[in-house]
């Protein structure tokens, strides 16, 4: 089964719905998502990225993960 970049937007909006989320990626697999949170702020890069792993709720586990490559991009806004 194959995931969407709107699928992922949905996901992240989900536990983001104020942050600014850009997905892109048309394959079924391999995404980069840009992803501007105020929640972010004050938190390093790698927690920010799991914060976003969590979000995605399991979609890239494994081998059997729906997504299989993320480019991700996070920050606080400006």
């Amino acid at each position: 089964m194959s995931i969407t970049a709107h699928d992922i937007e949905t996901l992240l909006r989900e536990t983001f719905p104020d942050a600014i989320i850009n997905v892109q990626g048309d394959d079924g697999a391999h995404f980069a998502a840009e992803v501007i949170d105020e929640s972010f702020r004050g938190k390093n890069r790698l927690q920010q990225q799991r914060a976003v792993y969590a979000a995605l709720k399991g979609k890239m586990d494994g081998n059997n993960g729906e997504l299989h490559a993320l480019a991700l991009t996070t920050k606080a806004p400006e």
